[in-house]
Parts: structure tokens; sequence; C-alpha cells
């Protein structure tokens, strides 16, 4: 058994789809080539999530000898819906991009460990905990020039506590939406077997968290070979002719902690009130959905918090492009299919009583022009020149202009229940590598927004303090 620092690693194994069961029709596809939206993340580094569950019944023999078997089972049995999760993805030479590639025996990696660390202080929200103290949680992604896993787990469990379950996963392979389903698909699918012994037929899934896997519905409806342009981006990175399928690897500063805030369904009414009178005084148009208000009065508290007056300020987020395509693409497309966008703003306009005011009439703008056929790809040939230029704003000594927004409260990531009751945390811990702030729901359900954030302990309390201030003021 292998020790890392208070994890012991009790086994490291590969489930494959389970082999007693014909494969579903909707997992036949074995070789997926990627599209210009899956190669637009290629070398980003992977997503992780992290969640915990709280059981009563986590004494050690429970654990191995009843809810261990079962989540491999369903594990096993879910790969049958998501035949390229087992697989890799490859750069053939014989190709001009990469693929992902599934062979009869490919498996997903899953490690088991145990932990004597205080289950409820890492999935608390009461204080801010050391953003590195999640890390031996997360299950490790083997990535070399020439090959990279799809997605590898890990199971732990705290003895008398609880277990958690990590993900991580390739970006250039799955988005936040594909990755969430996946996760609920295997819920799903362990919820069902409830008491059985054994297994007579695979398990369906709902409809809503089927995946398609049919790529020829990605289309480029911009006509300028958005493929053909983030590839060539992407092969002359450290260049040339760079087909390495090796993910940043981001050096965390020291120091970082992880925070947790929440915005309630009232904090969000009020907040749109105000705004809403704002622009009956003022004639302003501005999109008051929950998204834009939580975005523009947390990117305000954070530019406030590290002292950001001069020059402009930068706000980016990722936009679901399934049903803003013509035609739309199905809501269950098996893949990447987000494309980014940003706002820009002259960060002392944030100061003012209408900085929250001004960041929503900005970023409406944005969104106003997201309704516009295919509008969605405005400006798409610049994305990944501008995310290998903006690299070098990730790392540790540059000075943080602005913030991007990861995940959504529509993944709906606290309904992931695999049969023991609901997460009682869910972190995405990747956040500290790539400096963006994470939306979710929230754990009770009641349409508030969850954000999740790392900063040095000095600019998060600082934020805290703005963030509480400003709601107190409502």
């Amino acid at each position: 058994m292998a020790h890392l620092d208070s994890v012991k690693v009790v086994e490291v194994c590969r489930l494959s789809p389970a082999p007693d069961f014909p494969e579903s029709a909707s997992a036949t596809q074995k070789s997926l080539p990627l599209t210009f939206f899956d190669i637009l993340w290629l070398r980003l580094p992977p997503v992780q999530r992290l969640f915990f569950y709280e059981i009563s019944s986590s004494k050690t023999s429970i654990f191995f000898n009843s809810i261990l078997p079962k989540l491999k089972t369903s594990l096993s049995l879910t790969l049958h819906h998501y035949l390229p999760l087992a697989g890799t993805l490859t750069w053939p030479q014989n190709s001009h991009k990469p693929a992902i590639e599934y062979t009869d025996g490919d498996g997903v990696l899953l490690t088991i460990a145990e932990s004597d660390m205080d289950f409820h202080d890492l999935s608390g929200d009461d204080y801010f905990r050391q953003a590195s103290d999640c890390h031996p949680f997360i299950p490790h992604l083997n990535v070399s020039h020439e090959r990279a896993e799809v997605m590898s787990l890990q199971v732990t469990l705290f003895p008398n506590s609880g277990f958690s379950i990590a993900i991580a996963a390739h970006h250039a392979v799955l988005d936040g939406k594909t990755s969430t389903s996946f996760m609920k698909s295997w819920a799903h699918i362990c919820r069902s077997l409830g008491g059985a012994e054994s297994i007579i037929s695979l398990p369906s899934l709902p409809e809503q968290i089927r995946p398609f896997y049919d790529r020829t519905v990605v289309e480029d409806p911009t006509g300028l070979g958005l493929e053909t342009i983030y590839v060539n981006e992407w092969l002359k990175e450290n260049g040339p002719n760079n087909r390495s399928l090796l993910t940043w690897a981001i050096d965390l500063p020291p120091g970082l902690v992880r925070g947790t805030f929440e915005l309630t369904r009232e904090n969000i009414e009020k907040l749109r009130k105000s705004a809403v009178n704002k622009r009956n005084c003022q004639g302003l148009i501005l999109h008051v959905s929950t998204f834009s208000v939580t975005c523009s009065y947390t990117w305000v508290c954070l530019v406030k918090a590290l002292g950001i007056r001069e020059g402009k300020t930068h706000l980016g987020f990722n936009v679901d492009c399934r049903t803003r395509l013509t035609p739309a693409i199905p809501a269950t497309y098996f893949g990447n299919c987000v494309s980014g966008r940003g706002v820009l703003v002259e960060a002392e306009g944030l100061w003012g009583e209408d900085g929250v005011n001004l960041a929503l009439g900005a970023l409406s703008k944005v969104i106003k022009s997201l309704d516009i056929e295919n509008g969605v790809l405005n400006g798409a040939e610049n994305l990944a020149s501008i995310i290998i230029g903006g690299k070098a704003k990730k790392e540790p000594n540059s000075k943080v202009r602005g913030v991007s927004f990861g995940g959504s409260p529509r993944f709906e990531v606290y309904k992931t229940d695999f049969g023991w009751g609901k997460p009682t945390k869910v972190e995405m811990t990747s956040i500290d590598r790539t400096g963006a702030i994470c939306l979710s729901d929230t754990k009770n359900g009641d349409g508030g927004v969850e954000i999740g954030l790392v900063l040095r302990l000095k600019e998060m309390e600082a934020f805290a303090s703005q963030f509480g201030k400003g709601l107190e003021n409502l």
C-alpha cells in the first residue's frame, strides 16, 4: 500500500465496460474524431470535481463489503453507455487532428483510498480551507506526448464519516455538461441496482442523460475553418509541428485557500430588483438573469478585494452552444460544445455605487449578441490564440486583472445521488490551477447559487468582506 500524506492508497484497478452484456445502441461509437469545439481546449489542465458523501454506516467493513462493490459494478455498467471514456486520446501520424480511440479491453483507472483527514472540515463551508487539502483525493490522469487517458476516478473512504468520489477528465474530450451527465448516469445506475446480487440485463439511462454521439451534427457555420485554425495554433505552440498531447502544468503559488460563498434566491432577487430600479431610472438595458446578476456581483467584489483600480478588467465565461446554433445540437451531445465570450470595462467604474449595474450593462450587451443566429461563434476564430496567449496570466507572479467563470447551476451537481443521499459538498478542484470561479447549484436546492473560488488568504478575507458588506447594503 502506498501512502500519500494522510491518504493511504488501497487499490488501483482498471475497470472496463462489463463484458456480460451486448453493447447498447448508444455505445457503439468506438472512435470519435475531435471537433473544433474539442480542439479548442486541447492542452488545458484536466477538469476535476470532488463529491463528498456523508453516511452514518461508513465503517470500513461496510464500505469495502457493500458500498465499494456496488460503485464498481455500476461504473462498469455505465461505461457501456460511455465507451469513449474508457478509451485513449491519440494524435495519429496520418491524421491532421487528434481522435478518441476505444479498443476492447480498455478501461478507466479507478483508485481506492482511505484517509484520516477530517471529513467535516474538508466538506464544510464555515471557514477557508487550504487549496492543496483536496489534492490527495483527486486521481492522476496519465498523459504523455503521444497518448492521454480520457478520464480517471478515485473513491476515498473517511472511516465513520463518509466517502468522496473524484473525477479528472481531459478537457479536449468532455465539457462540464458531459462530465456531469456521466456522473449522474453512474449515480442513476448505482441507485437502480438496489440490493441485487446479480445483474441480468444492462440498465438503461433516462433520455435526459443518455449520450448522443453523432458528430455530423457539429458544423462550422462561420465558414472560417475553425478546426484548421485551432489545430494550427496548437501545432505552433512551442512548435513547430507540436503534436504533443501533454496538458499545461501550472505551478501553484503557496498560501492559496479555497472558499465557498452563496447567493440565496432572496439575495439574487434583491440584486435583480435593484438593477431593474436603476434601469427604469436611467434607461439602461440590462439582462438580469441569475447568471448575469451572480457574475456581475462577484466580479465587482473580486475587483475591490484585489484592489484593481487602474486599467481595464475582464470577465470571461463559457457559453453552451448546443441550443444556440442553427440547427440546434441535441442537449445530450457527448463532447465539448462550448465557446468563450468576454467583457472588458474600466476597473475604476466598478468601484462606484453603480458598479454592479455597470458590470451588468456590459455583460448584457454580450449576452444579447448571443441571440443573433450563430452569434455564439462571433469572434471564435481568435479563441485559441487568446487561450494560448492568456496562459501567462495564470502564472504565480502575474497580476490578475480579471476573472473567468466555470461550471453552471444548471448542471445541478448536488442532485448526484448514488443511493446514499445527495452530496454534502461538491468542489471543482481544478479552479486552483485555472483561476476560474466555479458556479453551481446549492445543496438545499432553493434556486440560489454557490460560488467557489481560490485566492491567497488576505485576498479571500477581503473578498468575503466585500461580498458580505454588499449584501447587507441591499
